[in-house]
């Protein structure tokens, strides 16, 4: 009998017995499929080449809705942990997967959002080594929520963080902000809205190896919850410097800015889940913009600000020569969004 013919999880999928073992064989072990993936074990042994070992914080995902225009939960899962590794210089190797099943789930559903993850991960060129399934109660989740723990390694002596930026840095981004935020919004049908936009979800690895081997590269960074704002607010912070953005140099997809002016959004504080923001030397800056633009995932790359010396804070310059400081966020504009 296929586990399919029950069509819905249930507690007994959680308790360690048969129906347990047929959710982690039938749906996890035949999408996650690899040498070093035994689910009998509660440990992996992985290898690692030479350099340093570079390993994420654990993530979770719990965007509403599961499924989105662009993505869903798998690929973001994916996506979310190889996007730390890829910005701190590493290359992804292996990742670990909770899953947080709610009682009732349809399985046809996690079956086709656990392929989704696997593909991602084999696009990204990383494995999934270890896992835990977990089945909750009924009203205790939001049908699936994701946990990702990814190690990767990076070239020994590579330097890269907020100690590295000097006044006089110029700063990029590596495409249009805002997308994967106001694609889950729009998603949600909330607000009657409709809009062609898609989440810009995907990994970013081409985009920071690419930049690897260019001098005068000093940090990158992934501009996730929060936005591009809250990404230049932890640099001015940690740094003790001050970002002056050029409002008109920065790329909005028109449908993000107009869903933005209608429901009263900032874009600048918008989640992205394929964007990298990368501090440089002025004079690496064109160089590091050109091979950008020569990428699928950067040909709307541009240079948007530099830092400066001055209080700790970053400022927005306007097109009509005005100037407003963009602030820490204090609320969640759009709770769930990865």
């Amino acid at each position: 009998m296929s586990i399919f013919e029950d069509r819905f999880v249930t507690l007994a999928h959680g308790n360690g017995g048969r129906y347990m073992r047929e959710l982690i064989t039938e749906i996890f072990a035949r999408h996650l499929h690899n040498p070093e993936l035994d689910i009998g074990t509660d440990a992996a042994a992985i290898t690692l080449p030479e350099g340093m070992v570079v390993m994420t914080t654990t993530d979770g995902f719990i965007v509403q809705p599961l499924e989105f225009p662009g993505g869903d939960i798998g690929s973001l899962c994916v996506h979310g942990t190889v996007n730390d590794l890829a910005v701190s210089g590493a290359k992804p190797l292996y990742l670990t997967l909770n899953a947080f099943i709610e009682e009732g789930f349809d399985l046809r559903t996690l079956d086709r959002l656990i392929q989704s993850l696997g593909k991602a991960a084999r696009e990204a060129g990383v494995r999934v080594v270890a896992g835990d399934t977990k089945v909750v109660p009924r009203g205790h989740g939001g049908g699936l929520y994701l946990a990702s723990t990814g190690i990767g390694v990076r070239k020994a002596g590579l330097k890269l963080g907020l100690p590295q930026i000097q006044t006089g840095d110029a700063i990029l981004v590596s495409g249009p902000i805002g997308d994967h935020g106001i694609a889950v919004l729009l998603a949600r049908e909330d607000f009657d809205l409709k809009g062609d936009v898609h989440s810009d979800n995907a990994s970013v690895l081409p985009l920071t190896q690419a930049l690897l081997d260019l001098p005068g590269l000093h940090f990158m960074r992934d501009p996730t919850r929060g936005g591009l704002a809250m990404v230049c607010n932890e640099i001015v912070q940690g740094a003790k410097a001050q970002i002056r953005l050029r409002e008109e140099a920065i790329p909005v997809r028109g449908p993000v800015r107009s869903v933005c002016e209608i429901l009263g959004y900032d874009p600048f504080y918008l989640a992205c889940e394929g964007r990298v923001v990368a501090i440089m030397k002025a004079n690496a800056a064109k160089e590091a913009l050109a091979i950008w633009k020569a990428l699928p995932g950067g040909k709307n790359a541009a240079i948007i600000g530099e830092v400066v010396s001055g209080r700790p804070r970053v400022i927005l310059q306007t097109p009509i020569g005005g100037e407003r400081t963009l602030e820490e966020l204090e609320d969640d504009p759009l709770p769930r969004i990865c």
